[in-house]
């Protein structure tokens, strides 16, 4: 049985941000072009377990669309216990057991969807085998920044690269 991946997929300023203070989102506007995805519908169909944040799932419903992640296996991270809904688990341990547990299982990739600080303690634990990080052509100044300090140096390798013509740099690297 090949191990689960567990894959940070996210988009970022030119300066480190993916989000400014206030947590909007709408400078991701500049690189929608219709059509285009960017790879995430094929991505998308290697996990079927998504952990995230409780802001960026708080966020994810502001939108006032349908939870997108509702047919996977879904895990907030959360400092307040709350009951599941439906397969949306409220986490509140520690990120080395739940990881192991869910690699323990079969299935597919585990795609950490945010947000910064979710993506930081993983780093923290050594838990992301790749990074999917999509450069969006702009500097926001300030804002949520992507990476902290407190994390352990990780040498990555470069699996790929692929520029698109909205400006937007993709890129790939695995460790």
């Amino acid at each position: 049985m090949e191990t689960r991946k567990v894959i940070v997929y996210i988009a970022m300023s030119i300066d480190g941000y993916i989000a400014r203070p206030d947590g909007d989102l709408d400078w991701l506007s500049a690189v929608e072009v219709a059509g285009e995805d960017y790879g995430y519908g094929e991505f998308i169909k290697t996990i079927d377990t998504v952990i995230l944040g409780r802001k960026t799932y708080d966020k994810v419903l502001s939108f006032g669309i349908p939870f997108p992640h509702s047919d996977k296996q879904c895990y907030v991270i959360t400092r307040t216990a709350r009951p599941a809904d439906g397969n949306i688990n409220f986490y509140t341990g520690e990120l080395p057991p739940l990881v192991e547990q869910i690699r323990k299982q079969p299935g597919k990739n585990i795609f950490v969807d945010g947000g910064a600080q979710v993506v930081n303690e993983f780093m923290k634990h050594s838990l992301v085998d790749e990074f999917i990080i999509s450069i969006i052509p702009v500097f926001l100044g300030s804002g949520i920044a992507l990476f902290n300090e407190g994390r352990p140096e990780m040498k990555m390798k470069l699996a790929g690269s692929k520029s698109f013509p909205s400006g937007l740099l993709q890129l790939h690297y695995t460790r």
